[in-house]
This record gives structure tokens, C-alpha cells and sequence, in this order.
């Protein structure tokens, strides 16, 4: 199987060369508002709508970021993620309170709630807007974007079913909500959402457990470019979860290295070659 050079707007469920196009639309996101344009249009989304909201929250993240690209077949949403210095506070902080759950079911970690409500309602009217012959929608993102991405997701399917996602990908997400929650996404949207690892990458390990956990499914991808699914604990990170500092989001270190998004086109372009 080679790289995709060009974006099947007509796939669906589960492929490798899907999961690439998708994380170039994560990688996309971080890019200014007239690249992602000519880009989405290069791969055929006629349609484009940015989503940009400023908000004030505990942490020195200031705002959301994301776009919406549409095309004959498909609707992708992207949402931006950040640099992991930047949700440090966020990922190890175990005194913020949570934030009630989509449809009040379980609760969603403050930040990331915040972060996503500050954006979430012109995202959902975009794609109401934009969905006019049945298209698939497909939601994406990287660190903070997955979590984001996954959130979008989980709203729309147990508030507005009609907007349902047919596929959510993300890669580096940290965890972002508690196990009431994971059981209500994992059910109203099973098989639809693949959670990609990289190696050692440590933002996945973190909010600690037990108040925050995953959705299913997950893909651990190593740097070799080998995937496995359902790995549980990713390179045992998950023992080194508790009191984690900012040497351990130290740009030099194995951990965030895994974790940038050019490591994870990296590994997935091994994959597929």
C-alpha cells in the first residue's frame, strides 16, 4: 500500500491511507487560514469555514481553533492542538473540577470542555449548513485538537443524532472524560472512532486515571511504523503518570518527541510503504 496523494472523500470505516489523509487535515489545522484553504481545495472540499473563538480559562491556552473543509462526499472538521508546555497545567492538574458531560451524562475534563463550548455551537451550525446531500462527517485532530475532536463527536451523537460522525481520528489525544461518559460515546458510536498512539508519546497517558479514561479504539503505532490495536498501556508510561512535571515535557525527551504530529505522518507514511 503506497501514500495517498489525493483524498478519497468516498471512504469509510477503518484504512490506513484514510487515517494519513485525515492526520494531514489534523496537521493542516496548525496552518494559517489561507494554506489550509488552497490545501482543502487541492484535495477537493470546495468549501471551507474557519472557527476561531477567544475564551479565558485557567490555563494559558486563549483560544480554539478549527476548520471545516466540504466536498461532494465528505465533511472534515480539524481541530488545531498546541504545544504540550501549553496543556501541561492542564493534563496534570488534578484539583480542576469537571465539567457535566454531553446530555449531562458523566463529566468532561474542565478545560477541554471549555475550550471546546467556546467554539462548538458555530461548528455544529456549519455542518448542519454545509451536510445538504448526505455527505460523511469525519472529525479529526491532534493532542488537544483530538480531545477536542472526540468531545465534538460525542455532543452530536448523544444531542443531535442527525449529525451523527461516521468517523473520528485522532492522533496524540489525551484522555478527556470519565468512564460514564467513554461507555455512552463507545456505544452510540462504536467503530467509528480510532484513537492513534505513537510510540512512547506521553500526552495520551495523561490526564492520570481513575478520573479520566479513553474511548475505544485504540491504534499504537511504533516508530517502525508497526500497528497494533487494543495494546492497553502504551510503553508504560501509564506507571509514570502520577506527579509528572516539566521535565517530562521536555522537547528534548522521547515522550514529546512521539507526540509531535510530524512523528505521526512519519510513522503512518512507514506504515503504509
Amino acid at each position: 500500500m503506497a501514500v495517498p496523494t489525493t483524498f478519497d472523500q468516498r471512504a469509510t470505516g477503518f484504512g490506513l491511507a484514510l487515517a494519513y489523509n485525515l492526520a494531514k487535515a489534523a496537521d493542516l489545522a496548525y496552518k494559517d487560514e489561507a494554506t489550509i484553504e488552497a490545501q482543502a481545495r487541492a484535495w477537493g472540499f470546495d468549501t471551507v469555514r474557519h472557527h476561531r473563538t477567544r475564551f479565558t480559562p485557567p490555563f494559558p491556552l486563549q483560544d480554539t481553533q478549527a476548520y471545516t473543509m466540504a466536498g461532494e462526499h465528505m465533511i472534515v472538521t480539524a481541530f488545531r492542538g498546541t504545544e504540550p508546555a501549553q496543556i501541561r497545567d492542564w493534563l496534570t492538574d488534578s484539583t480542576t473540577p469537571p465539567w457535566p458531560g454531553p446530555a449531562r451524562t458523566g463529566f468532561v475534563h474542565y478545560g477541554f470542555a471549555e475550550a471546546l463550548e467556546s467554539v462548538f455551537p458555530d461548528v455544529a451550525k456549519t455542518l448542519a449548513e454545509l451536510r445538504t446531500d448526505g455527505q460523511s462527517v469525519w472529525f479529526t485532530g491532534h493532542s488537544l485538537g483530538g480531545a477536542l475532536a472526540m468531545l465534538t463527536a460525542a455532543r452530536l451523537s448523544l444531542e443531535d443524532p442527525r449529525l451523527r460522525a461516521d468517523g473520528v481520528y485522532t492522533f496524540g489525544q489525551p484522555r478527556t472524560c470519565d468512564r460514564l461518559l467513554a461507555a455512552a460515546y463507545d456505544k452510540g458510536l462504536q467503530g467509528r472512532t480510532h484513537r492513534f498512539v505513537h510510540a512512547n508519546d506521553i500526552v495520551p497517558q495523561l490526564p492520570p486515571e481513575p478520573a479520566f479514561t479513553h474511548v475505544e479504539t485504540l491504534h499504537h503505532i511504533d516508530s517502525a511504523g508497526r500497528l497494533r490495536e487494543r495494546t492497553g498501556l502504551v510503553g508504560g508510561l501509564a506507571d509514570r503518570a502520577k506527579g509528572l512535571g516539566a521535565a517530562a515535557f521536555s522537547p528534548d525527551g522521547e515522550g514529546i518527541r512521539d507526540h509531535l504530529m510530524r512523528s505521526y505522518l512519519a510513522a503512518l507514511e512507514k506504515a503504509l510503504a
